[in-house]
């Protein structure tokens, strides 16, 4: 019989690492929760960086969804804002380009370090959950059901 897990690539940045190195453990984690396998971790120097890394996965064929972390904290200047709404457009796009599930798990814009380190959970399972749950509804979509609403 044909392995039907949802095979899964992460993407996370460096920058931050102190938050996003604990968003990649709980991460994984809950793909394992989720019967989900994770066949690819790219860490990235920075959160810019992810939509390349997002695109190289999204090309592979044991690749089904791909799910982003990472952590935009806010500074004196709107940097965070311009770095995480380019990457949340494109990451977005490529999604739709390659008809696969990538999930936004990056804290911010205008997060403050304590305010990510308080939403590293929620941030990294709800990412995977998402990809999760796309890939297996595109699948069974894909495969003519006529119901895509699959817990």
């Amino acid at each position: 019989m044909q392995d039907s897990s949802i095979k899964l690539g992460i993407v996370v940045a460096e920058f931050n690492y102190d938050i996003t190195h604990l968003m990649l453990d709980r991460a994984i984690s809950h793909a394992k929760f989720l019967n989900a396998e994770v066949r690819a971790v790219f860490k990235v120097p920075g959160t810019f960086e992810i939509p390349l890394a997002v695109k190289q996965l999204l090309s592979r064929d044991d690749i089904d969804c791909v799910v982003t972390l990472g952590a935009v904290i806010k500074g004196e200047t709107k940097h965070d804002e311009v770095i995480a709404n380019q990457v949340a457009r494109l990451v977005s796009d490529l999604s739709l380009e390659f008809n696969k599930p990538v999930s936004l798990g990056i804290i911010g814009p205008g997060a403050t370090h304590e305010q990510a380190m308080e939403r590293i959970e929620e941030y990294s399972t709800r990412a995977v959950e998402s990809a999760v749950k796309m890939a297996r509804r595109m699948r069974s979509m894909m495969e003519g059901s006529s119901s895509v609403n699959i817990e």
